[in-house]
């Protein structure tokens, strides 16, 4: 079945014609007629499925509805995030989606000035894409009434979770009515979510798209075993190989994707770091960059990555293994997305070994071994341009780092004790 297919308005169809939406994904091809029926759903599906339009194509065709029947406005659904990109994300796939419609969505997040988002709030909109934090704020400010919400969407709920987000989810409700419609959307499931999922929905339709190999068909995906010390060589020369390419670097730390950033600016390799140390405004920054390709090469953490859309990457690097097995199927699936083809390669280091093995325990498979002989090894740190005797000029940029970040949370921490 083709959307123009689908019982929805002309004006949808136009955008989605626009943006090349031919026929639905599988989550949506069964996501979407419920919604649009009123029921809750419970959806489980793997990364870069098109889970987002999943939800906003129905939600966006019953708010135009009501609008052409003139009935009360205000803001009937609120899509709750975990995390700053992720709802600058969803609110651009909201935005293209309802381009001809009457719906408006507007994003709100912390880390930003409030004073614009207020402004917008005050004039009015139908759809609020959130974070639990900024959220609240304005809930209690009296900017954000959420008395006349009739649809709740939950989306990358597992990671809301890892976060530690539970007891803000369920400090919202009591600002909810009891009868709305209730959309719960994850990657995983386990005991914790189903709790607050079974606590949320009623009898709801559930959607589970989960395919036997959790990473999808269209990435080629593999480990290495590369020495600790000696990441930065390989990568190196990876980005120098593939100097047209978008690559998307994973490391488990913020000090960590500075200084790998470092290493590579030693050698003359332009990288982008984004993290949680980092303000919005650079984070924003380092994403559009990286979107449009003026950014080749982008280091990044787990907390600033998760659920994030970028065109057309070609690799992804785990330069250091995640420490939770499933964030590997998240971090691969930033490459391969749709119908496009990627690349996703691991740096194991011998200590990484077991976190390798547990990564194949949550997957129930291993994972494609690429060997490399001792002479390629050799010639890869021989390739390096990266001076070997400049350790002083090393030690200093380490500890102008360090300095860096401990002023960086010095004024974030006077910023959350002014507000």
């Amino acid at each position: 079945m083709r959307f123009e297919q689908y019982r929805i308005a002309p004006e949808l169809k136009r955008s989605l014609e626009e943006l090349n939406f031919r026929r639905p994904t599988d989550i949506q091809h069964k996501a979407i007629p419920p919604i649009l029926e009123g029921e809750d759903v419970l959806a489980i599906a793997q990364t870069g499925t098109g889970k987002t339009a999943a939800y906003a194509i129905p939600i966006i065709q019953l708010i135009h509805e009501k609008k052409l029947n003139r009935l009360p406005q205000g803001i009937n659904c609120v899509v709750v995030v975990p995390t700053r990109e992720l709802a600058l994300q969803v609110t651009k796939t909201f935005e293209a989606i309802e381009k001809y419609t009457k719906v408006k969505s507007f994003c709100v997040f912390g880390g930003v000035e409030q004073e614009a988002q207020i402004a917008q709030l005050v004039a009015g909109i139908d759809i609020l894409i959130t974070t639990p934090g900024r959220m609240f704020d304005l809930v209690s400010q009296g900017y954000i009434r959420l008395d006349h919400v009739d649809t709740l969407i939950l989306d990358e709920a597992d990671h809301m979770l890892a976060l530690g987000f539970y007891g803000d989810i369920q400090s919202m409700l009591r600002f909810l009515p009891r009868q709305r419609q209730t959309l719960f959307f994850s990657a995983t499931i386990n005991e914790h979510i189903k709790d607050l999922a079974y606590s949320l929905v009623r009898k709801p339709i559930r959607i589970q798209i989960s395919p036997k190999d959790p990473v999808s068909k269209n990435i080629n995906h593999s480990v290495t075993h590369i020495a600790m010390d000696d990441k930065r060589f390989f990568l190196e020369r990876l980005i120098k190989e593939n100097a047209e390419s978008k690559i998307l670097v994973f490391v488990r730390t913020q000090v960590r994707a500075e200084r790998v950033c470092l290493a590579m600016g030693r050698v003359g390799l332009v990288c982008g770091t984004i993290h949680g140390g980092k303000d919005q405004a650079e984070r924003i920054d380092a994403l559009e960059n990286f979107r449009e390709g003026t950014l080749k090469v982008l280091i990044a953490t787990d907390v600033t990555a998760r659920g994030i859309d970028i065109p057309n990457v070609n690799y992804v690097v785990n330069y250091d293994l995640p420490d939770v097995p499933e964030n590997y199927v998240h971090r691969v699936g930033r490459t391969g997305r749709g119908v496009s083809r990627g690349t996703a390669v691991s740096f194991c280091s011998e200590e990484e070994r077991p976190v390798l093995e547990a990564i194949e325990l949550f997957m129930d498979k291993k994972v494609k071994v690429l060997d490399i002989d001792q002479k390629d090894y050799t010639t890869t740190i021989d390739f390096s341009e990266e001076p070997s005797n400049d350790w002083k000029t090393l030690m200093k940029e380490i500890d102008a780092f360090d300095e860096e970040t401990k002023l960086r949370k010095k004024k974030n921490l006077k910023k959350k004790n002014k507000k």
